[in-house]
């Protein structure tokens, strides 16, 4: 596998998963708060369920094609947890080169 592909596929992933997580809160948000309805759960937990499965593989194929340490591997998959926190991972992952180094990038 190209290590370039791999942490394009992360990084997309990585987005997608923070996206699903947002409208699954907006969704618990409605149904739970304003007791309205609970059509944004019936929509968006699937959803984010199953790109919550795909960010946990594509970072387990990305800790092996891109040789992640098992300190690296274990906070990419603890950030698929709370909400939003796979953004920060794939910044971080970005800023130090874990997600290769001709991808790095510096930021201020």
């Amino acid at each position: 596998m190209n290590p370039r592909t791999v942490a394009t596929a992360f990084r997309v992933v990585a987005i997608a998963e923070a996206c699903s997580w947002v409208g699954l809160l907006a969704g618990m948000f409605v149904k739970w708060i304003l007791e309205t309805s609970e059509v944004g759960v019936q929509i968006f937990g699937p959803i984010h369920g199953a790109v919550f499965v795909a960010y946990v593989l594509v970072t387990l194929v990305a800790a092996r094609v891109l040789r992640w340490s098992a300190g690296t591997t274990l906070l990419a998959l603890a950030a698929s947890v709370p909400p939003l926190v796979t953004i920060w991972f794939e910044r971080w992952a970005t800023r130090t080169g874990a997600l290769g180094a001709q991808d790095a990038v510096r930021t201020t």
